[in-house]
């Protein structure tokens, strides 16, 4: 069974990954599990729906199970939520030999480890991703839950024991979810390696190749990039910045859309545009955008960026991301493909960036934004 060994300041574990990685290292696995005093499972509807029973049948031999069953999306990672999750373990009596799973896409992984860090100063958990997202939000130890002004204010750097990812649960993902999760396979290949971007393009050129392709090689050079980054460093000082291109953008539409009206890999996808032009401008990045975005068209992305929203908001959002000191916007750009920088991008450049995306759309930003924003 392919495995991956992220190494980690803090940690070194494995991501196991293939078809059918939840029966291979069941044996193995629940040996590990039997040693803690009581195993909690953190889930959400959907998957707890079409998927409990599969997980139940690898840990039926364990004394002691208790389930959370969340909501779905990104509701889950609220104050109220983890609240809730905590209250229940406080109840179930949960020591700290207990550990946790988290069984679910991204949003569930997130909420979870942010859990396990916090729980008693931190328990033990283990991530079963469920989306092909989750490739890249459950490895690297990046926990959290949402604030209303910002997307992941509130987390940790807590990694987990191992990464269990069993791409059988991908067969019963709607097509929105896939195309969300593809979005981050494409930002691992604009960071890293144009021959990546190249086979990701030729081999997935329409929305059904998602469901008739093997997605698993991608998946892996996916981890691998992302390993390699936290292996240099894990708390995000430097080059882990790089894996948030796309996400400065994203993130403050994310937030603008009340973490509900975008996907995550819908939000980024945006973001990657709009970076990709920043781009042009700064570095004079060398790429075919017009290509690049037909293709995404043909997987059935919206490129046509919404030109209902306020410029001023997006500002004030993404004001608010985390790369943002001493009141300056940090953006991950491009000098090529596989070559990402750090730039501080004054408000100008930012407005400008975002006429430039709009498709006719300047007229009705600059007119909603002219009140409200702080532009140098």
């Amino acid at each position: 069974m392919p495995e991956i060994t992220v190494r980690a300041k803090s940690k070194t574990y494995p991501v196991y990954i293939n078809e059918f990685a939840l029966t291979d290292v069941k044996e193995q696995w629940t040996k590990s599990l039997a040693k803690y005093s009581h195993v909690f499972v953190l889930t959400d509807e959907h998957v707890a729906n079409l998927h409990k029973a599969k997980l139940d049948a690898v840990l039926a031999d364990l004394p002691v199970v208790t389930y959370y069953v969340a909501p779905n999306g990104e509701e889950a990672k609220t104050f109220r939520v983890y609240e809730d999750v905590m209250t229940k373990m406080i109840e179930t009596g949960l020591d700290r030999k207990a550990v946790l799973i988290a069984f679910g896409g991204g949003v569930i992984g997130d909420l979870g480890g942010f859990v396990a860090a916090t729980y008693m100063r931190g328990i033990p958990f283990y991530q079963v991703p469920t989306t092909v997202l989750a490739h890249d939000s459950a490895v690297g130890g990046k926990v959290a839950i949402n604030h209303p002004l910002g997307k992941n204010m509130i987390g940790n750097f807590y990694q987990p024991e191992a990464v269990i990812y069993d791409t059988q649960f991908f067969a019963t993902l709607p097509e929105r979810e896939m195309r969300s999760g593809f979005a981050e396979m494409i930002k691992h290949a604009l960071i890293s390696d144009h021959t990546l971007l190249t086979a990701l393009m030729d081999t997935f050129t329409e929305p059904k190749d998602f469901y008739t392709k093997d997605l698993t090689p991608f998946l892996q050079r996916g981890i691998e990039i992302k390993a390699n980054i936290v292996a240099q460093d894990e708390t995000e000082q430097g080059v882990r910045a790089y894996l948030n291109f796309g996400h400065t953008f994203g993130h403050a539409l994310e937030a603008y859309g009340n973490f509900g009206k975008w996907l995550h890999g819908e939000a980024i996808t945006y973001g990657m545009i709009y970076a990709l032009t920043m781009s042009e401008t700064v570095y004079g990045l060398d790429f075919d955008l017009a290509t690049f975005t037909t293709w995404l068209e043909r997987l059935g992305y919206n490129t046509t960026f919404d030109a209902t929203v306020p410029f001023s908001n997006i500002l004030e959002n993404m004001r608010h991301d985390k790369k943002t000191t001493f009141n300056e916007i940090s953006m991950v750009l491009l000098e090529e493909i596989g070559k990402p920088v750090i730039f501080k991008a004054e408000d100008e450049l930012i407005f400008d960036t975002y006429k430039s995306v709009m498709r006719n759309g300047g007229d009705l930003f600059e007119s909603n934004s002219r009140g409200n924003d702080n532009r140098k």
